[in-house]
């Protein structure tokens, strides 16, 4: 079996939707994972916002526009008046929910109820569409099946368990269908996976089944090796390790949730990049396999804040770079790079909700300076020590530009380097033009 996830700009429009139809009918059985149509997930987040400051007006107006839009896909997905019908009573039903929201409290709960209805919605038409064209296919309700714990980390035997159940309790079938993004919690509330959640939910269902390959199919072909929104003339990897996937994921491949490379990892589960718009494009496949000497792609990750501690007290004194650490951990920041010498310390983070509160923490220990509006750049490839010259192309390409910190070594598939951001167009194309 196949998992096959869409992203919202692959079932956008009915067009595309009928598109991702013929691509899942491949004569195998495969679990078809959907996200929103796109920009529905948006409006969903404007009505919640509505809601919170009690304008239904507001909010109703949204809700009336969102549905306009639903009504037009499903006169132009359907061609029967029986599934016609059926679509509109199924966009009716689930717009009269979100209705419902302007008559009770508005708190983060219900916000993520509304947000589920975009999934919901997609996956329901998408099954009615095949049933119309006379396909034996299936939902799966995520709900019933996707959690995370506590710790909103995936309940994996949870997921398994269920999961099998529900296969089981429909044999038969030629597609399953299930939605991405949207699970419960540990005390069984909607909640969900985060944005871009939906790559998330692919590969979690894959490592439950121990599927063949777990497909993302986006609208663009594959992971290119540098940013084209910025670099010309970039061009699809062919191929990348799990590793190598999981940084350039990291640090700014949008292409590709940073989630979603661990549990097929694990489970060595092919997972492989395809784009919707041209389904014959090779795209990437990444795998265990790790290609050896050579550079495979570069990215990007903004909005970064970097942190410097300089103290005396740090020579020679053990227990110092706990602390530090610890006041990170306990406003549940994490950290991006790290530079260390015998009086300072640089880290990077990407979130700065909680920065005021570190700083203060951090002075405890010594004087602390703040950059913001820095960049990662990641170069990921085989950086294994005895590939003599790789890293020394890498800075060499960057030879013009003011470098704030490197981080080379923590792992042999990357460096990741810092730099302002006001440098990060003419940095990617340094390194485009020396690496490739």
């Amino acid at each position: 079996m196949k998992i096959m996830k869409f992203g919202g700009t692959s079932v956008g429009c009915a067009a595309r939707m009928k598109s991702v139809a013929d691509l899942v009918l491949d004569g195998q059985v495969n679990l078809v994972v959907l996200s929103a149509m796109s920009g529905t997930t948006n409006s969903l987040v404007e009505i919640s916002n509505y809601l919170y400051k009690k304008n239904n007006d507001g909010a109703n107006e949204v809700v009336n526009q969102l549905e306009v839009k639903y009504t037009k896909d499903v006169n132009e997905l359907y061609s029967t008046d029986e599934y016609k019908a059926k679509g509109l009573a199924l966009i009716r039903e689930h717009f009269n929910y979100i209705k419902s929201f302007t008559n009770s409290i508005f708190t983060v709960f219900e916000e993520k109820v509304i947000l589920s209805q975009g999934e919901l919605i997609s996956t329901g038409m998408f099954n009615l569409y095949l049933q119309e064209r006379g396909i034996k296919s299936c939902l799966l309700p995520a709900l019933d099946y996707m959690r995370i714990d506590k710790n909103n980390e995936p309940d994996t035997a949870y997921i398994r368990e269920n999961l099998t159940a529900l296969l089981e309790k429909n044999p038969d079938q030629e597609i399953y269908i299930t939605q991405g993004y949207i699970c419960r919690n540990a005390f069984g509330e909607v909640d969900n996976l985060q944005r871009g959640g939906s790559d998330y939910t692919a590969s979690l269902i894959g490592a439950a089944l121990l599927a063949d390959e777990i497909q993302i199919w986006t609208d663009i072909d594959g992971m290119h090796n540098n940013d084209p929104r910025f670099v010309e003339g970039t061009k699809p990897v062919d191929e990348l390790s799990f590793d190598e996937a999981a940084e350039l994921a990291y640090f700014g491949a949008k292409i590709l949730h940073p989630t979603c490379v661990l549990p097929a990892k694990i489970n060595n589960i092919p997972v492989r990049l395809l784009n919707t718009m041209d389904p014959k494009a090779k795209g990437t496949l990444i795998s265990s396999h790790q290609c050896e000497n050579r550079i495979a792609a570069i990215a990007a990750k903004d909005s970064i804040t970097a942190i410097k501690i300089k103290s005396g007290r740090m020579l020679l004194a053990y227990g110092f770079l706990r602390k530090v650490f610890e006041i990170f951990e306990s406003y549940k920041t994490p950290i991006d790079m790290i530079s260390t010498s015998e009086v300072g310390l640089s880290v990077t983070i990407d979130s700065t909700r909680h920065l005021d509160d570190i700083v203060d923490d951090l002075k405890k220990y010594g004087t602390v300076e703040v950059d913001t509006d820095q960049v990662i750049i990641c170069i990921a490839g085989d950086f294994r020590s005895s590939n003599i010259g790789y890293a020394s192309k890498v800075v060499e390409a960057l030879n013009t530009i003011p470098i704030r910190m490197i981080s080379y070594g923590g792992s042999s598939h990357n460096i990741s380097i810092l730099i302002d951001a006001a440098d990060k167009i003419k940095a990617l194309r340094l390194l485009s033009d020396k690496l490739f």
